[in-house]
């Protein structure tokens, strides 16, 4: 492969003076020296020069970026509608600048709730079908946020086991217990139903799964999900931070998907994908969403969603419902990454979506074809465990409406190259 990723115990630079001031912290932080240890794997990557995270883009453009000076192809961002650049939602958030300043400094609950944020919740519960919407400061915060509010002792939060972290970060805050199924499992999930009822007839319940799974690009099994929590009485919740914008009629999302708008009690999402921003929604009834605003900590104790975010995102849901082809655009593209991958032999697990894993085997692997690719012009995601299964590393790759054909094949040539070189497309990823 021309290099190895090995453990160097003499690297310069780590002398007596490191070893000191390590050896004077407190034992709080022996992780945190251990992981940057000189025998460690985060020093070996980084000698090798493989170290993929944390690179600096000096400038994007949509479907093109800036790193290191060389212009690459975009093949790695959540901007599946293309409208991050769009000269539209660029001028929104300027105007939005221009009359309410750069942020809010406040919290929705005090000084930090605008006209505008009442006008983005409004318009987007009219725009999923539902009663009422409460918007976050982060995506991240809204599934938090929103566990943590719902769940209270005695409930019993069911969780897919592939779920987002900030699922889990949300059960874990939250005094409910957690019974986590396997993924997209149905006949599993209902067999921990069956046993909460036995087991715990008074508990309240709620099933929680991701609408589209952001590293394999597969889709929840929605109508059974539904028949199961009409069944067993539970609320259910789908996070469609990766379908909102993405799949169904006109981007409506995962529930729309299946032609079951309205089926789940709660919808939650990010504007940090379509809506090319940066923020957080919850939809449900009046009374849930309500209850939500007054108790959820991550809503309450957070700065609102500074203005300009907030008018980019109801640019960007503009053009969304005046260009529904853009939407029917970004399942072309899918499909024809999706078909050429498997063309050239690579393994892309069972992706349905605009996410498409291109799995590469073991970590060293995955790094190396990084590298390779951003060479070749193609930025791209490496995903290494414990993130995905040992052996099945992976390039995760993202496409956006606004792609076009030549991209799309300067991006399977290249791939071809990479995978050909590190003999991917005779293993096809399975090996370790």
């Amino acid at each position: 492969m021309g290099q190895n990723i090995h453990r160097n115990q003499n690297i310069s630079g780590s002398g007596s003076a490191e070893a000191s001031v390590a050896a004077s912290l407190p034992g709080l932080f022996d992780k945190c020296t251990k992981f940057f240890a000189p025998e460690s794997l985060f020093q070996a990557v980084k000698e090798a020069d493989l170290y993929p995270y944390f690179r600096p883009i000096e400038r994007q453009d949509g479907t093109r970026a800036i790193i290191q000076g060389k212009e690459v192809i975009m093949a790695g961002s959540n901007n599946y509608l293309g409208l991050m650049s769009d000269p539209r939602v660029k001028e929104a958030a300027v105007g939005a600048i221009k009359k309410y300043g750069t942020g809010c400094t406040g919290s929705r609950f005090l000084n930090g709730t605008l006209d505008l944020h009442i006008e983005l919740e409004a318009r987007l519960a009219e725009f999923m079908g539902m009663e009422a919407c409460v918007l976050f400061s982060t995506g991240y915060a809204t599934n938090q946020g929103v566990l943590q509010a719902l769940g209270l002792k005695g409930d019993i939060i069911f969780s897919d086991k592939d779920n987002h972290s900030c699922i889990l970060a949300g059960t874990r805050v939250s005094l409910a217990d957690t019974w986590r199924y396997r993924h997209n499992d149905m006949d599993h999930l209902r067999k921990l139903l069956l046993r909460a009822r036995d087991e715990r007839p008074a508990a309240g319940v709620l099933i929680v799964t991701d609408g589209v799974f952001s590293m394999s690009g597969t889709i929840a099994r929605v109508p059974q999900l539904v028949d199961l929590a009409e069944e067993f009485g539970a609320a259910l919740m789908l996070d469609d931070a990766h379908a909102i914008g993405v799949i169904g009629p006109g981007g409506h999302g995962s529930a729309a998907h299946f032609g079951l708008e309205n089926r789940a009690h709660i919808v939650t999402g990010t504007f940090s994908k379509s809506f090319a921003s940066l923020g957080g929604f919850c939809l449900g009834t009046e009374d849930v969403v309500g209850y939500i605003r007054h108790f959820s900590n991550t809503h309450i104790y957070s700065a609102s969603m500074p203005p300009a975010n907030v008018a980019t995102v109801l640019a960007c849901l503009k053009i969304l419902e005046e260009e529904p082809e853009r939407v029917n655009r970004l399942w072309e593209i899918s499909d024809y990454m999706r078909d050429g991958f498997r063309s050239l032999g690579f393994d892309v697990w069972s992706s349905k979506t605009p996410i498409i894993p291109v799995v590469s085997g073991d970590m060293q692997t995955c790094f190396l074809m990084w590298k390779d690719l951003l060479e070749k012009g193609v930025f791209v995601n490496p995903v290494v465990p414990p993130a995905v299964p040992k052996g099945q590393s992976l390039m995760r790759t993202s496409y956006m409406a606004t792609h076009t054909d030549e991209d799309l094949n300067f991006i399977l040539d290249a791939f071809e190259h990479v995978g050909k070189k590190h003999g991917i497309l005779q293993t096809n990823g399975t090996t370790e």
